[in-house]
């Protein structure tokens, strides 16, 4: 009996997002019939985005194109909205492709932590992607342009539109903001170039995904399944490196201001690592010394004598830690699980692979 009642409760609560797909109906339809003008820049674009709100990991994904396309001798820029900056220029330089020139809290955390691990690329923040584009272009050569979190943003034309969906979030895409995560109805995802299945580790999760998908949009082309496993263990605050053993076994706390805190519990715990406590703060949050004294104060109480964090998260908070903090950043690499060539022939830029479009 409880159990229907929270079904239809469920399906009444459906109803809450339907404005929100309407809107997103809308405004489609409105760059589909030219009512909206889509802007084209004179470099290649290619979008990484997604359908939901929350963690798919875009920021890995795109640190592993940056380093595919420069494999290739281009000079990559990445385009980003710089969310929960707190620089109010219109557009900011967070790299020119031979050093870092601002922290996370003006740049944003996401385009800090990508021009931290790929120093050979521009990366550059702005609300508006194709005047950002321009004003990047009129700086600095740049072969092709990386659109961060770039789905909805329709009015920057695209040669390649790679959206990324969750394997582990699989109710998320079942509803549209407020119930579910999703930003658009899910036959969006027919606008993609490719579906990237990320967290793609258990097969029947990315199958389960999948079917979801095609359900939706009735035919797409095969996916492309990426895995973020853990690389290694870096100090927060600093360069030191340590192997993924070197804890193991050790009684931790574990603090996130990401969009899926609970892929980041299970990665630690995959670890071996005991977790004591998971601290889990809204995602793109500004560190205080309130919260590290709040996370220290976990931790005694726990008996934890290590504090783990993701990479997102460790340059923001790494101003409020003292000597005696043992603290450590996990991070992560992207692996392509299958669809290799598939996406390595859409990263030659070759038109007869790409779809080209609003999205």
């Amino acid at each position: 009996m409880a159990t229907s009642m929270s079904v239809r409760l469920r399906s009444w609560l459906r109803w809450l997002g339907f404005p929100y797909e309407l809107v997103a109906h809308f405004r489609l339809w409105g760059y589909e019939r030219g009512w909206f003008r889509t802007h084209r820049l004179p470099r290649p674009v290619i979008s990484v985005g997604n359908l939901t709100v929350g963690g798919t990991g875009k920021t890995p994904v795109v640190m592993h194109l940056v380093e595919q396309l420069t494999a290739q001798g281009k000079r990559v820029a990445v385009l980003s909205r710089g969310y929960r900056r707190r620089s109010q220029a219109r557009q900011l330089l967070v790299s020119d492709g031979q050093r870092v020139l601002v922290g996370p809290e003006e740049a944003g955390d996401e385009p800090y932590l990508i021009a931290r691990r790929c120093p050979q690329a521009v990366v550059a923040v702005g609300a508006d992607r194709y005047a950002l584009g321009q004003w990047v272009l009129s700086r600095l050569p740049v072969d092709c342009f990386l659109l961060d979190d770039g789905f909805q943003h329709l009015q920057l034309h695209r040669d390649v539109n790679l959206l990324l969906v969750d394997a582990t979030d699989l109710a998320g895409i079942q509803a549209a903001l407020p119930i579910g995560r999703l930003r658009e109805p899910l036959s969006a995802a027919a606008r993609a170039t490719a579906v990237l299945i990320t967290r793609a580790g258990k097969e029947q999760e990315a199958e389960a995904v999948w079917c979801h998908l095609l359900e939706a949009c009735g035919s797409l082309p095969p996916p492309i399944h990426v895995g973020f496993p853990a690389e290694d263990f870096r100090r927060v605050g600093g360069e030191e490196r340590r192997p993924l053993a070197a804890f193991h076994g050790r009684l931790a706390v574990i603090f996130s201001g990401i969009g899926n805190a609970e892929s980041f519990h299970a990665l630690v715990a995959g670890l071996g690592l005991t977790v004591a406590e998971t601290l889990a703060f809204p995602d793109h949050v500004h560190y205080t010394h309130v919260m590290v004294e709040t996370i220290r104060a976990k931790a005694k109480a726990c008996g934890a004598d290590l504090l783990l964090t993701t990479e997102k998260d460790a340059d923001k908070v790494a101003p409020f830690l003292g000597s005696n903090d043992s603290c450590w950043a996990i991070r992560l690499r992207t692996e392509i699980l299958t669809g290799h060539d598939q996406l390595e022939q859409l990263l030659r830029l070759d038109p007869s692979a790409t779809k080209a479009g609003y999205a």
